[in-house]
């Protein structure tokens, strides 16, 4: 978990350099250096220019909140950048996406500007949970897969965080994303940051775009991206976050290139 505030660390060196400045540390003026080399080397990449090039859709991921007083602001939100796939998370019955077509399993959802195929739920249920629980669901979009997950949350125990039902069920989403041949398109709250060794089952098989950090949680005060759109077989072109809704966290919207499936040949909206 500490993984999702691992970027900030990088605020101190300035401060640290300062202080060694100040004392006329060489040592520590050197050690600034490197720490500040490993940084750059491990987070540099956040602050590059993003991928200008043509992708094939724009996705918007969002955990919606079952406690949201705003719903109709919060898919108005969601619709102002044009989305061709919209992933939701925390969906309670009435939530309608202004899109053709929808799947909903549980408290998760799809919708789409293109047809929606063969959609069935994804059991990525942690071993040891007993409660009624339904995070995942698996669709076919004119020839690209698409997931829409929401991992369990990062516990706060008395001995520190406890990840262990978060990394079962990430674990097992991972085994989901190795059968794929086709290329696949992951939408979801992943409660991690990409940089987290409990997510490495997902981000093995998919990547995403750190031109920006995109910082998606929690909303008054964001410090990590837990929102992700992710691709295997294709590229995420850029992720931004989008500005509040009525939930806890910020929507993030995210340009991905397929080659083909959701978007060929539709105009695509970006940022």
């Amino acid at each position: 978990m500490i993984s999702a505030f691992l970027p900030w660390l990088g605020l101190a060196v300035p401060v640290l350099f300062a202080v060694a400045v100040w004392r006329r540390s060489v040592n520590a003026v050197l050690a600034c250096g490197l720490s500040a080399t490993l940084w750059m080397g491990t987070f540099g990449d956040q602050f590059l220019p993003p991928d200008r090039q043509p992708a094939d859709l724009v996705v918007v991921q969002h955990n919606f909140s079952d406690e949201n007083r705003d719903p109709g602001g919060t898919v108005a939100r969601l619709m102002e950048v044009q989305p061709g796939l919209v992933g939701l998370e925390e969906i309670t019955e009435g939530v309608s996406v202004p899109l053709p077509h929808r799947v909903v399993f549980g408290t998760v959802g799809l919708w789409s500007r293109w047809p929606i195929e063969r959609a069935e739920p994804v059991d990525i249920k942690p071993r040891g949970l007993e409660a009624d629980w339904r995070r995942g669901l698996r669709a076919e979009v004119n020839g690209v897969i698409v997931y829409v997950v929401h991992l369990p949350s990062v516990r706060m125990r008395l001995s520190g965080f406890d990840t262990r039902w978060r990394d079962d069920s990430a674990a097992q989403l991972g085994a989901w994303l190795r059968q794929e041949r086709k290329p696949v398109v992951l939408i979801g709250d992943l409660n991690g940051a990409a940089d987290d060794p409990g997510l490495q089952p997902i981000t093995r098989t998919m990547t995403t775009a750190r031109s920006t950090p995109a910082f998606s949680f929690p909303a008054r005060m964001p410090i990590a991206r837990i929102d992700h759109v992710m691709a295997n077989g294709g590229k995420v072109t850029a992720v931004w976050a989008l500005g509040r809704t009525g939930s806890d966290h910020l929507p993030v919207a995210a340009r991905v290139r397929v080659g083909r499936g959701p978007g060929s040949g539709a105009p695509g909206s970006g940022r």
